[in-house]
């Protein structure tokens, strides 16, 4: 505590998950296949859907978008790990630091709000079968799409110039205390936008627990739905639903009782939810995405590879 900090961060040490030389090899190989995987099982599923022509539906349609957004994720972070590993370099500049986080909160972002798409088509299909070729034409899932994407834009854009800003008031001022709570920013310091902010983020995460909640009861109450894809998409709403309740009524509380502070406690146990839910819920597209791969690949076979068992366990694991 005794030294000060009167510097500008320019550049930052990335910790890497160990700093022993003779693990580097095997962290590096792991990731590297991890992400090998992720990418090619990806395309592979945009390649299918789009040389098939009784795949041009609606649920096929959000799926390859959705592997697209999967591959840009990963790719956001991964292959700068696997440099830096590759070189013994720990150091990423404040630039591409920055850089990053934008990307990452955006695909993030968008993964979530084309989840929310993919939730709601199951929801027409399954309440309103009769309709459902009206309700989701080729337009509205090209609207719907597009509305993913400037949402989670504007939203990534956001956060990141409130970190910039933040890291401007900053510069040039003394460290000389430990940080026991944290400030957190808000979309607006105007007291009469509150009410409006609070009202729509209420309603939104409101809808996302709902709207998951429905598609877990549909598919339980439902025998013809007992499937490996809806138990998947079932696990996939439950983590939905916790990802979203792990900052959302945080946020909404603080905005009601006109507060910004969090504790550092309450700050590292909301960070350790965010990357455990997020993390799943990567997870547990990668096995949809294999659930989806098996069905298409190997019909005959399906229901012997994708058997309950195998499903629980792809589900603990």
């Amino acid at each position: 505590m005794a030294p000060r900090n009167i510097t500008r961060d320019s550049e930052f040490l990335l910790l890497g998950l160990s700093e022993k030389a003779e693990l580097q090899h095997l962290i590096f190989g792991l990731f590297l296949s991890m992400y090998l995987i992720t990418v090619f099982g990806n395309m592979l599923i945009i390649l299918t859907v789009s040389s098939d022509s009784h795949l041009h539906t609606p649920m096929y349609f959000f799926l390859s978008n959705l592997s697209f957004v999967d591959i840009c994720f990963t790719s956001t972070t991964i292959p700068k790990m696997l440099w830096n590993i590759q070189t013994q370099s720990q150091v990423i500049t404040y630039e591409d630091c920055i850089t990053q986080m934008f990307f990452f909160m955006l695909f993030a972002g968008l993964d979530i709000f084309l989840l929310t798409v993919m939730a709601y088509d199951r929801f027409v299909a399954i309440c309103h079968p009769l309709h459902y070729t009206v309700i989701m034409n080729s337009k509205i899932c090209g609207i719907l799409v597009l509305v993913s994407w400037i949402i989670s834009v504007l939203d990534s854009l956001l956060q990141t110039l409130m970190v910039l800003r933040l890291h401007l008031q900053n510069m040039g001022q003394r460290n000389l205390t430990r940080p026991s709570e944290f400030l957190l920013l808000g979309f607006s310091e105007e007291s009469e936008l509150q009410p409006l902010i609070f009202g729509l983020f209420l309603s939104m995460y409101l809808i996302t627990v709902f709207g998951n909640i429905l598609i877990i009861l549909a598919i339980s109450s439902d025998s013809h739905l007992h499937t490996p894809m809806y138990f998947f998409l079932t696990n996939l709403s439950f983590v939905d639903i916790c990802f979203t309740s792990t900052t959302i009524p945080k946020m909404l509380w603080n905005i009601y009782i006109q507060s910004q502070v969090i504790t550092y406690e309450a700050c590292i146990t909301q960070v350790y939810f965010l990357m455990l839910f997020a993390g799943l819920d990567d997870f547990l597209l990668t096995v949809m995405a294999y659930d989806r791969f098996a069905a298409i690949c190997h019909p005959l076979y399906y229901t012997v590879i994708m058997n309950p068992k195998v499903c629980r366990i792809l589900v603990l694991v």
